[in-house]
């Protein structure tokens, strides 16, 4: 696991307090010219919040390398990863709730930690939208709900053999439930007909537009986070075990929780160091 030092964790502490800013401002600030639209949803902030995601992700990688947690080899790995966790999100891209990007990003998160499953869950979505033309206004949430998915995967309790799996596999369950929860909440203050129970009432107490809001996901999505959980829950049982150990000998190998230290170089000899050796002619 990469440990994360002082100032890259208040570095993920700013990011994290930018993304719930983003989610829960409209049930402070009523949102204005809502029209129903889950395209309208965020249209004139998320840009901004995405301006401003991509430098503090950078800065995190940044403040590792200088600080020699992470190095060159930690770098290409995160960049292999994303590669690979984007292609596993062409198959399904979300279509009835069923997600495999999670499958890579949760052991990633598990072996390498925190702030490495959290720039990884946070690249890993931003790829896959470049490569399956999924920009729009509902990315910069994506990243941050799949980004603190990679983050608590590096908090869970230690455990090995059947019990980590067990415990990876709970997790996987609950990820894939609050991953649609939160994508539930970024556009759902922005919906029209206040009138229904189901629908943002500006005006109304943060309460009880979380009630509202409660509703409105059991009513409308939950089913759709079940085979989500589902898949999580069932690949890492059945793969979970393969690809932890392919990502501990990564690790291992590449030794990224090592100490950079610097010795001395050693001394060079020349040809005055040699002994002088007598003319056999004489």
């Amino acid at each position: 696991m990469i440990p994360l030092r002082a100032r890259s964790l208040l570095l993920l502490a700013a990011v994290s307090a930018l993304g719930v800013f983003a989610f829960v401002w409209p049930l402070v600030i009523a949102p204005g010219g809502a029209d129903g639209s889950v395209d309208a949803a965020h249209a004139s902030d998320a840009p901004w919040i995405f301006m401003l995601l991509l430098p503090l992700l950078m800065a995190v990688m940044l403040a590792e390398l200088a600080e020699g947690r992470i190095d060159a080899k930690a770098v290409a790995l995160l960049g292999v990863l994303v590669a690979v966790g984007a292609a596993l999100r062409l198959p399904s891209t979300g279509v009835a709730g069923f997600e495999l990007v999670f499958f890579l990003l949760i052991p990633a998160g598990r072996v390498f930690g925190r702030g490495f499953g959290f720039v990884l869950g946070a690249l890993t979505l931003f790829a896959s939208a470049l490569i399956t033309g999924g920009v729009g206004p509902w990315l910069p949430f994506q990243m941050f709900a799949a980004a603190w998915v990679g983050f608590f995967a590096g908090c869970l309790p230690p455990a090995t053999g059947r019990r980590e799996i067990g415990l990876l596999a709970t997790y996987g369950v609950v990820a894939g439930l609050a991953y649609g929860l939160a994508m539930n909440l970024w556009f759902w203050p922005f919906g029209a007909s206040p009138e229904s129970a189901l629908a943002y009432l500006p005006g109304a107490g943060v309460g009880e537009n979380l009630g509202r809001f409660w509703v409105f996901h059991l009513a409308t999505s939950f089913g759709w986070d079940i085979p989500r959980a589902v898949t999580n829950a069932v690949l890492m049982v059945v793969f979970g075990p393969a690809v932890l150990a392919a990502l501990r000998r990564v690790s291992r190998r590449a030794a990224f929780g090592a100490e950079v230290t610097f010795a001395d170089a050693p001394h060079r000899i020349d040809d005055n160091d040699l002994p002088a050796v007598a003319s056999s002619e004489s």
